[in-house]
Parts: structure tokens; C-alpha cells; sequence
């Protein structure tokens, strides 16, 4: 098929898959979104928490990412033991999105307290590009997170306000004034997922051809087209300064296609 510039399932080897956002597909929680990237399927479910900061980040909240990849998912997944992909995945993702949002924005009162982000990210098809849809999901749920307002007693108690004659201290309600409408991001990450065969770029590649693969380089880059990161996990072949720079060109179109999907 390389001879044709055409893969298996009809792409041209620079091409992504077909691919979804659907925000608010789950009622339960803070803000959650749902995301398809060919059969690979990624659920970012988000919730919201009080702590109390200390120093030396006494006026910052806190975003914690958690990912959960079962045996369901897909059969190359174990039971009954750590899925070693998914540390590495929520870790790198910790890593981006921490430096993306802003965290002062998550403090309530310095020192007393302030908000912790819970972004649980839940595989339910993995077939190849786990990263660049983990990323999405979790990107396009936190674009779209409010802040209800609190307020805070002299004895550092937290209750969220409600208004006049409606609900209780501890009612969430994210449609009635909230303190803060949309989490402000310094931008906005997309990932593309590249893959390395016999001299060739395969752009979002599926599983069997993750499998297959001797190499995968995957880009992320701001919605202006900046580049944040780079990662190759190892693999049997080097990519060169050009295979590089075709990687951050395809990321460059793909940003322009998800900012499009995202709106």
C-alpha cells in the first residue's frame, strides 16, 4: 500500500481519522466530553473539590489527572494489573495541562482555600492515538469548565452560594452567576501521532499499525501553531531533521482541522 500513498483502510498515509467532539455527554459532574478519533474512543469526566493550599503555592489550585484503561478496551490490556500506558499518558498530560491553566485562578481565599480540577480520563476503545484523543477529551472538557461562587467564613468554612430563595448553601448550579464562566487556558494543545514505517509517515495511526510501526513521534502544539512538546518513545529506527519537520507540519494542519471541530 506505501507504493499507492494509501493505507488499508483508505487514508492517505498523512491523513487522521474522523473524528468527533461532543462536549456535555455526561450529565453527572462538573463538565465532561466525549471524543472519537476512528474507533478509539476517550471519555474526560471532570469534578471539582475544595482543599485547603499551603505554601509555597498557598494562592494556586490544583489539577490532578487520572486515567483508566481496562481489559474492555482493548485486548492488548491485561486484568489485574497497572496499565502501563495509561500512567504514562496521564503523566505527560499532568505535565502539558498544568502549564495550560492557569492555577491562581483556581484560589479561593490564599492560604485557605482553593479549587482541585479532577480530570479522570476513561479509555473505552483504544485503537492507536491514545495520547492525541486523551488530550482532546481532556482539552475540550476544560474549555468549557465554570466556577460556581463561594463563599468563604471567617473560620475558612467553603459553601457555594445560591440565589436568594433558591436551593441551599451546598447546591452547584453552574448556570446562576457563577464566579468564573469558562477556566482561562494559556492556550490550547492539540497532539497528532505519527508513525514511522520503512522511510514513511503514517499520520494518527491505528493499532495494528502502532504495531507495526518502528518508531511513532508524537507532536503537540498550541492552537496558534506553536510548538509545546515533542515525544518518542524509542523504537528501532531515528527520525530524521526532515521526517521531524514534516511531523510538527502535519500537527500544524490537524491543529486547524480539531480548532474547527472545537469552535
Amino acid at each position: 500500500f506505501l507504493d499507492k500513498e494509501t493505507r488499508p483502510d483508505g487514508r492517505p498515509l498523512g491523513k487522521a481519522r474522523p473524528t468527533s467532539v461532543g462536549v456535555g455527554a455526561v450529565s453527572s459532574g462538573s463538565e465532561s466530553c466525549l471524543v472519537k478519533v476512528g474507533n478509539t474512543a476517550m471519555l474526560a469526566g471532570l469534578s471539582l473539590q475544595v482543599f485547603k493550599p499551603v505554601a509555597p503555592d498557598a494562592s494556586k489550585g490544583c489539577l490532578q489527572i487520572g486515567m483508566d484503561m481496562t481489559p474492555l478496551c482493548s485486548p492488548a490490556i491485561r486484568p489485574g494489573r497497572p496499565c502501563e500506558e495509561a500512567q504514562s499518558v496521564a503523566q505527560r498530560l499532568q505535565d502539558i495541562l498544568s502549564n495550560v491553566v492557569d492555577l491562581n485562578q483556581l484560589c479561593i481565599s490564599p492560604g485557605q482555600a482553593a479549587w482541585v480540577v479532577y480530570v479522570d480520563l476513561y479509555c473505552l476503545a483504544a485503537d492507536g492515538s491514545v495520547f492525541d484523543a486523551a488530550l482532546l477529551a481532556a482539552v475540550g472538557a476544560l474549555r468549557r469548565l465554570g466556577l460556581p461562587s463561594v463563599r468563604v467564613s471567617s473560620e475558612g468554612v467553603v459553601s457555594v452560594t445560591a440565589p436568594y430563595g433558591e436551593g441551599g448553601e451546598n447546591e452547584i448550579d453552574f448556570s446562576l452567576q457563577p464566579a468564573l464562566p469558562h477556566l482561562s487556558m494559556a492556550c490550547t494543545p492539540i497532539a497528532l501521532t505519527t508513525a514511522l514505517y520503512h522511510g514513511r509517515l503514517l499520520a494518527d495511526p491505528g493499532a495494528e499499525e502502532e504495531e507495526l510501526a518502528e518508531g511513532l513521534v508524537t507532536v503537540v502544539m498550541d492552537h496558534l501553531g506553536n510548538l509545546i512538546s515533542m515525544y518518542k518513545p524509542g523504537g528501532t529506527v531515528g527520525a530524521s531533521d526532515a521526517m521531524i519537520m514534516d511531523c510538527i507540519e502535519m500537527t500544524r494542519l490537524r491543529v486547524e482541522e480539531i480548532m474547527n471541530l472545537l469552535g
